[in-house]
């Protein structure tokens, strides 16, 4: 399961979808996911699902890498599904007890799981075609009008590119622990779920010393370098605005148009 999570993955290439400046990207996925919350039916929906098989075609992203991300948050989704499923009011379909499934609650979840999937897949997509750096650089750019009202604005975005960059890595470091504690004949795969959850108490604490490790060694290592901030600061590649960074954000304004229009029309 942990080997499934691949939030804060990067996958080097030359697409399309790699060559977009990060600030492209990063407001790009702000209009996505406007035009998801605001899609109301299927036919907007279907639009949606339609821009995310294209943004997965251009990116050359293997579609199995983005499944595979689904895996851990199965049962959350799962959950608000039968949650709206059984818990909305309309035209009675089958009734389970005292609890009754509706033709509402049904439309409903599958709209919910819609939701989710797609906004994992289309955030996911960001991280996949950006690099940490270059995601950096990209907040940065976009919140720099912020840096006159004395928002730590270049502080905000390292750590949270730093925060997308150590996911993998720790997971890689708690997957290491508990090979190594199964080896010493622990066991975290049979039992109820307490007793799973139980298992993974003495998983704690040597991933938080190991996670302290790697955080005082980037910071001696960035010290050493003379890192001070923002303040100074030069990039050995200059993020450039190029015409293909107009189109996609033109095509996503497009998007997000036909979207609000189609649930103006109850579509």
């Amino acid at each position: 399961m942990l080997k499934d999570i691949t939030l804060g993955q990067f996958f080097p290439g030359s697409s399309i979808a790699h060559r977009l400046d990060a600030r492209c990207k990063l407001l790009l996925v702000v209009i996505y996911i406007a035009a998801l919350f605001t899609a109301n039916g299927w036919v907007g929906y279907a639009l949606v699902i339609a821009a995310t098989f294209l943004a997965v075609a251009v990116s050359h992203i293997p579609p199995r890498a983005l499944f595979r991300g689904l895996k851990p948050v199965m049962v959350i989704i799962i959950f608000t599904a039968i949650l709206n499923m059984f818990f909305t009011m309309g035209t009675p379909l089958v009734k389970l007890g005292p609890v009754t499934i509706t033709e509402e609650g049904i439309v409903r979840a599958l709209f919910m799981v819609l939701r989710i999937t797609l906004l994992i897949c289309g955030t996911f997509l960001l991280t996949y075609t950006t690099s940490p750096i270059a995601l950096t650089d990209g907040m940065e750019l976009l919140f720099n009008p912020l840096k006159k009202i004395k928002v730590p604005v270049h502080e905000m975005s390292m750590m949270m590119s730093m925060a997308l960059r150590f996911i993998p890595t720790l997971i890689e470091e708690t997957d290491k622990i508990m090979s190594a504690q199964k080896a010493r004949g622990a066991d975290f795969e049979t039992g109820n779920l307490f007793q799973r959850a139980k298992a993974l108490l003495p998983l704690l604490v040597p991933l938080f010393v190991s996670a302290f490790r790697r955080a005082d060694e980037l910071a001696v290592a960035m010290e050493s370098r003379c890192y001070h901030g923002g303040e100074g600061r030069t990039r050995m590649k200059q993020p450039r605005w190029a015409a293909r960074d107009t189109i996609a954000l033109l095509l996503g304004l497009a998007l997000l148009a036909a979207v609000i229009a189609l649930r103006k029309f109850g579509l």
